[in-house]
Order: structure tokens, then sequence, then C-alpha cells
């Protein structure tokens, strides 16, 4: 199983974990996290790595850079990629976002995120795209109910 985790999903883990849902996720992030040291497979790329990189803590931005280091495949942003990211930003994406769900398509991995507005906007065209966008607590245990 191919999993591409947007940069709030990796963030999740040191963010102020008072918040149950913020809790709830990082559990689920933790344990993907956990299954893409094994047998599944974390999905990098160049937008996540320049993402990252503008993380202003410097000490938070180098713990997110070692959740990346386990990724086992990596997309580099090719022409193709671009012009797909550019439909999901005429569908009201933001550009990182874009990109993001362009690359996890490409990488044919599902796209996990803790952005419900951006889950919001692309279950008004699921018709047109190919990959599950969802967030890590139901997903996680839909996985763990259904099997791999």
């Amino acid at each position: 199983m191919k999993i591409y985790l947007d940069v709030c999903c990796l963030c999740r883990p040191f963010d102020d974990q008072k918040s149950h849902r913020i809790r709830m996720e990082t559990e689920a992030v933790t344990a993907i996290l956990a299954r893409c040291t094994n047998d599944w497979i974390l999905v990098g790329s160049e937008v996540i790595e320049y993402e990252i990189a503008a993380i202003i803590d410097n000490e938070r931005m180098k713990n997110v850079q070692n959740l990346l280091k386990i990724s086992k495949e990596w997309i580099e942003i090719k022409k193709d990629i671009s012009e797909r990211a550019r439909e999901y930003h005429s569908w009201g994406i933001d550009t990182f976002d874009s990109i993001h769900i362009a690359c996890a398509e490409y990488a044919k991995a599902t796209f996990l995120t803790t952005d419900d507005i951006l889950i919001k906007v692309i279950m008004k065209h699921r018709d047109k795209i190919t990959t599950h966008i969802k967030n890590p607590v139901p997903w996680f245990m839909e996985v763990i109910e259904n099997g791999d």
C-alpha cells in the first residue's frame, strides 16, 4: 500500500497535543508511519521537501525531515504533474495542496490530510480524481477493520 502524507500530517506528532482531535490524528499518523517502516510505502516528493524547509521552528523542521526519511518512493515534479495540479488549482485548491494531490495521484497512493476544507472541496470533484483522499483517523480505522 502506498501512502502520501501531506505536511500537516507529517507535522501532527509535533503539534500541541491538548486537543482530542490532534491526539487522535497523531496516533493515526504515528501508526501509519510505523507501517511505512515495514510493509507500506511512504511516498515523498519535492513539494513536501520544499514545504518542510519553510518551517520556521528549526527543531520542528528537523523532526519532520526525519519522518520523511522513511520514504521509499520519491516524486519529482514533472510537466504532467504540474498540469494536473493546475486543474486542481482551478477547483479552488491552493498551489501546494494541488501539487501534493497530483503527486499522490501520480504515485497511485492514498493521500492523507488533516485539512477538512481540502477534503470537502475534493469530495465535490470525486468523480474527476483517481486517488483516495481522507483524514488519517477514519482512513486508518477503516483499513484496520477491513484489512490492508
